[in-house]
Formats: C-alpha cells, sequence, structure tokens
C-alpha cells in the first residue's frame, strides 16, 4: 500500500474559535490506536459503560465505482468488536455461527440503530447476502441485550441467547437513521438497494433496484416472552424525505423541549448533489428551515450535539466528511459539485431568532470524519446524546472519541483507478474540550 496516510503518531489537534466571544470552548483531538482495531466505517454501536460494541460495517475505505468490486464481501466486517476504551483492549467474536439471516444482516453497512438502556435496534443494513445470491437491503429488525452480549464476546461464550431478529418488509431500509421521540422509534429517510452498486445506472451494466423511502416510519416495540413485535406503525410520506447518508441529531427547541433535526444528505431528484436544506421533525409535525442552507457537511460523519442552558443555544459540531463546499488555502469558499472529503470541522449554532454556519479554523489533519461516529463518554452527556456545555468544569475534559471512520488520500477519489485511494481508519480520536 501506498504511504499517503497521514503519520498520526506525534500529532495533536487544538481547534479554537475565531473568537472567544462567540465560541465558548475549545476542542482538543488526541490519535490513539489499538491492538486489534484495524479499523472500521459505516458501523452500528453500542454503549455499556467504557466498553465500545461495534456491529456490521466495511473494513475497506470508500466503495469502488465498479460494480464487480463496489462492496465485496470479503471486507464486511463478519465481527462482533468490543473496544475497551480505559484498558485499551480490544475483543472480537465472528458472526458466522449464528443463524444466516442474522449472520447476513450483522455484518451489513449502513444499518439505521439506536440504544435505549440495555438494548440495541438494528434495521436494515446492505450488503451481500450468501442466502439470495444477491445484494440486498435486509427487511428485519434486530434487537441486541448489550451488556449480555458484550460479556458473551469478551469471555468468547455463545452470543444467540442475546439476539433477536424480526422479519418486516417496512425495516428494508440502508442509509436512513434512527432515534426515539417519545418513546417512539423514528426511522427517518433512507432507501431500499437491490443490486450491485452501479454509477451508471441500472440501463448500463449490472442491473439494480434503488427506492427511496420518502418517510419517517414510527413504531413502537412490543417485547414478548422470546421475540419482538412492531405496533402503532404509521408512515409520514413527503419528497423532502429523499435523503440517505445524511446526519440526524437530537436539538432542543425554542421551548426547550426534544427534537429531530435532519442535517443535509443526498441526493436531489434531479442533479447528483446533496440537499443542503435541514428539517425540524416533531411528534407529530415537520417542517423545513427557512433562510438556511447548510454548507460544509453533507454526507453522515462523527457529530456532536452540545447544549448551553444558560444561552439556550445549541451547537451542532460537524467533524470532517464530505462536502459539497470547502474551504482553499487562500482562504476563498469553493464549491464542488463532485461533493469531495473534506477537512473541515463545521458548527451550526442555532439559538431562539438566529442559526447560522462557521468554520472552525483548525481543519482535521487528513480527509477523516466521513462514515465515521462520534462516541460519548458519559459523564457530561445526556441519555440524549447532547453534550450540557454549562455543567463542564473549566479545565480540559474528556467529552468521546470519534472512532474510524473512512480516510482518504485525497479528496477527490472516487474516479480513482489506484487500487487504494482510501481504507477504513485505524485511528480512535480522543475528544476534549476546555471551556
Amino acid at each position: 500500500m501506498k504511504q499517503f496516510f497521514i503519520s498520526l503518531t506525534l500529532l495533536l489537534i487544538v481547534i479554537a474559535s475565531f473568537a472567544q466571544n462567540k465560541y465558548p470552548f475549545q476542542l482538543t483531538l488526541e490519535p490513539a490506536f489499538m491492538n486489534g482495531f484495524a479499523g472500521l466505517q459505516s458501523y452500528a454501536w453500542a454503549q455499556d459503560g467504557d466498553l465500545l460494541l461495534l456491529i456490521g460495517g466495511r473494513k475497506d475505505g470508500l466503495h469502488r465505482r465498479q460494480p464487480f468490486a463496489a462492496f465485496n464481501k470479503q471486507f464486511n466486517n463478519t465481527d462482533l468488536i468490543v473496544i475497551d476504551f480505559k484498558n485499551e483492549k480490544v475483543w472480537s467474536k465472528s458472526v458466522v455461527d449464528l443463524p444466516a439471516s442474522i449472520a447476513e444482516q450483522l455484518q451489513s453497512t449502513n444499518m439505521q440503530f439506536y440504544q435505549q438502556a440495555n438494548q440495541l435496534v438494528l434495521i436494515g443494513g446492505y450488503g451481500y447476502s450468501e442466502t439470495a445470491k444477491n445484494h440486498i437491503t435486509h427487511p428485519a429488525l434486530i434487537t441486541i441485550q448489550v451488556k449480555e452480549l458484550i460479556n458473551a464476546i469478551i469471555k468468547d461464550n455463545n452470543t444467540s441467547s442475546f439476539i433477536n431478529q424480526l422479519n418486516d418488509e417496512r425495516m428494508a431500509v440502508t442509509g436512513g437513521r434512527l432515534n426515539q421521540l417519545n418513546n417512539t422509534y423514528f426511522l427517518v429517510g433512507g432507501q431500499r438497494f437491490t443490486g450491485r452498486y452501479n454509477p451508471m445506472g441500472p440501463d448500463h451494466g449490472p442491473g439494480f433496484t434503488q427506492e427511496y423511502t420518502n418517510q419517517i416510519r414510527q413504531f413502537q416495540l412490543k417485547k414478548n416472552k422470546n421475540s419482538i413485535s412492531i405496533e402503532n406503525y404509521k408512515a409520514i410520506t413527503d419528497s423532502s424525505f429523499h435523503r440517505r447518508d445524511y446526519n440526524l441529531l437530537m436539538q432542543l427547541d425554542k421551548d426547550g423541549k426534544e427534537m429531530l433535526t435532519i442535517f443535509s444528505g443526498v441526493f436531489q431528484y434531479k442533479k447528483d448533489v446533496p440537499f443542503t436544506t435541514l428539517i425540524d421533525i416533531k411528534k407529530d409535525s415537520f417542517n423545513e428551515v427557512e433562510g438556511f442552507n447548510q454548507q460544509f457537511s453533507h454526507y453522515h460523519t462523527a457529530t456532536l450535539p452540545i447544549y448551553s442552558k444558560k444561552s439556550k443555544t445549541m451547537f451542532s459540531i460537524f467533524f470532517g466528511g464530505i462536502a459539497q463546499y470547502y474551504k482553499n488555502d487562500q482562504e476563498e469558499i469553493v464549491k464542488d459539485d463532485n461533493v469531495p472529503f473534506v477537512k473541515s470541522i463545521s458548527v451550526i449554532e442555532r439559538n431562539k431568532t438566529t442559526i447560522k454556519e462557521y468554520l472552525l479554523p483548525e481543519p482535521m489533519p487528513g480527509y477523516f470524519g466521513a462514515a465515521s461516529e462520534f462516541i460519548p463518554a458519559k459523564s457530561f452527556i445526556t441519555d440524549n446524546g447532547m453534550l450540557q456545555l454549562d455543567q463542564l468544569p473549566n479545565t480540559k475534559t474528556l467529552i468521546g472519541y470519534i472512532v474510524g471512520g473512512i480516510d482518504s488520500r485525497a479528496p477527490n477519489v472516487f474516479w480513482s483507478n489506484e487500487g487504494d485511494p482510501s481504507r477504513a481508519s485505524p485511528v480512535i480520536w480522543k475528544v476534549y474540550i476546555n471551556k
């Protein structure tokens, strides 16, 4: 492999504000590596204390454009992985001994997922199915007992009793996001994709079918003795939900009530460029945020919502990733409809009266962030995933980790003919904050 990936051994990034009175904290990123973690992207995750559970995703970089190479099954993550942040240990256990339908779904990519207490819910996901002899979007929902599964992986015990699967065609979604409002699951956006990826479309070369859901699918789960069922299902259809691979963040509205916000996503109906609008989703309504267009983060990346109760302000942080706009070395904002990997770290700041977006002065050290996740350190982060700014001490504080994702050697690598233009990043970034 060519040595184009940035060396991080001695790298330390301090992300400061351009004006301290406008942005009341400082972020520091420190890279770390753990033996046994070689890199992963587009995975699902859950936590039990300092232990992180990783499921599914891919062990390679950006998917290749050639149909024969795209989403090759040899790069499926076929392991259940546990990372101990505190003691810097890694364990793994293969899924291949599980029932075929479960094993195939657990090694898929871009599943929708959400953890509530000790239960992790996984929905859909895309990948090769040996049973179907094709690449499919899995029509199923899985629930996992997190603590018990983690312990079984560490002790190398049987895992099957901690995993339940429900087959349901309504759950055949990939590239959407899953969250909760008022004890109801919200499965937002995404698509159903069947067949081998082919950028030339279904009429040239290997065929495929692709159907965006254009929906918010709401439901509740009922636990039975040895099974689960979906109840109170309803779907809201609107063309504004024609999105996938976006970021869905918990936010607080002007009255301090929880809502979900869709940030960007792809692709528009008439052109292969991202949406730049935001959509606020509440329990019984949704609306597009008027007069605002997001510029600097358009695909799924590591994100962190921060809330200040004192100023009633939301700060949504987007670490690197992929975007249609970026700032060049001459400090000019450049538009690139190829939608490249970027180094930007952007913030959307929002209060009762204003919403604005800006870049932090120090970017990521390379093209990191895309298809990664921010994993919170629990101390100052609420159950809904928000960092409570006002509760932090006035010292450097560990608030979480950015795990894996895609590490690209250049902004635009999709049309590259080289064998290794990107990879799954083995870096675990420790994220600190200082008020």
